[in-house]
């Protein structure tokens, strides 16, 4: 069949039926009687030669040839909302606007503070949730318009557009007055060390596992928060990128030793799928994000020998580092 032989208003029927898995209550999603909506599924159904749903406890269960269909419909029908609203102005004070995001642990302590502040004065009604998912998920959610931004060192991400936010590079974090650190002059010294290792972060357990360290993981933990309290308290030491190791420093009596471990530095940017890169919220969203500022890491010291760090207030310089697009 050709698309100008079938009524697009049914294919909004299906998906909210193939939603509600229910016929009635995909009629209340609708604003539709039920006879309305059971006779829209039955010129679908003879349209595509499927019976499309069929009737199970509690409502109606699709067909294969329906489950294959509705992730493309829902798609297409999300392109021609999208459409619709193009030319329609975001206005940031009035909107109650809910956006998803993907954010870290650490990474919502570096990026939440600044954004929030900035939503907070021109858009007092919209609202954000942060989530954490795991990498394999985060094109998906982009995808299907389940997430609308995600932020990190992503790798594996691709296919999206970007903006570059700030560069990191990976350090050392233990206690001060560590009675090892005075002798971390080589990557070969790590090995005397015990080390944490935070599951929900994938690329700093990947960098765990290019050093070799894997024996030496004395801790497994889902998250980094509770991280430097238990640095505190033992001998046990972290690898994490420098600005959340300089925040943590400054919170406990911690250190960060910066050495050639052989990792290089790495890009946080902030992702987006292409069908929303010209939604006008979605727009406003990003350059929020943008107008973020960080302070300038200083260049690495030379040679291998440990040099702990003191950790110093975030600055927001005029010149601090600007986020550019990687498109």
């Amino acid at each position: 069949m050709h698309i100008r032989d079938l009524d697009l208003n049914l294919l909004q029927v299906f998906a909210a039926v193939h939603a509600a898995r229910s016929v009635s209550r995909a009629a209340q999603t609708l604003g539709l009687s039920q006879p309305a909506v059971s006779h829209a599924l039955t010129r679908l159904r003879l349209a595509l030669h499927d019976p499309l749903f069929q009737r199970c406890p509690g409502g109606v269960r699709p067909t294969p040839r329906a489950e294959q269909l509705a992730r493309q419909v829902e798609t297409a029908l999300q392109l021609i909302d999208l459409a619709l609203r193009e030319s329609q102005a975001f206005d940031a004070a009035r909107s109650q606007r809910r956006f998803v995001v993907h954010m870290s642990d650490i990474g919502a302590d570096e990026f939440l503070p600044q954004l929030m502040a900035g939503i907070g004065v021109a858009a007092p009604g919209v609202r954000v949730e942060a989530v954490q998912l795991a990498p394999e998920q985060i094109a998906g959610a982009l995808d299907e318009g389940r997430l609308d931004l995600a932020f990190g060192y992503l790798p594996g991400l691709v296919g999206t557009e970007r903006a570059v936010l700030l560069e990191e590079r990976y350090v050392v974090l233990l206690r001060r007055g560590h009675p090892l650190a005075a002798g971390l002059d080589s990557r070969a010294a790590l090995d005397r060390l015990g080390f944490i290792l935070v599951a929900s972060h994938a690329e700093p357990a990947r960098a765990l596992a290019l050093l070799g360290l894997q024996p030496q993981i004395r801790l497994t933990l889902p998250h980094f928060t509770v991280v430097p309290p238990i640095l505190a308290a033992t001998d046990l030491a972290v690898i994490l990128p420098l600005r959340p190791a300089l925040r943590f420093a400054a919170r406990l009596e911690l250190q960060v030793i910066e050495l050639d471990i052989g990792l290089p530095p790495f890009e946080v940017a902030m992702h987006w799928t292409w069908r929303s890169a010209h939604d006008p919220g979605h727009r406003w969203l990003r350059e929020q994000a943008l107008a973020m500022r960080f302070e300038a890491l200083a260049p690495r010291p030379p040679g291998l020998s440990p040099r702990p760090r003191a950790a110093s207030a975030r600055a927001r310089a005029a010149s601090g580092t600007r986020a550019r697009s990687d498109r």
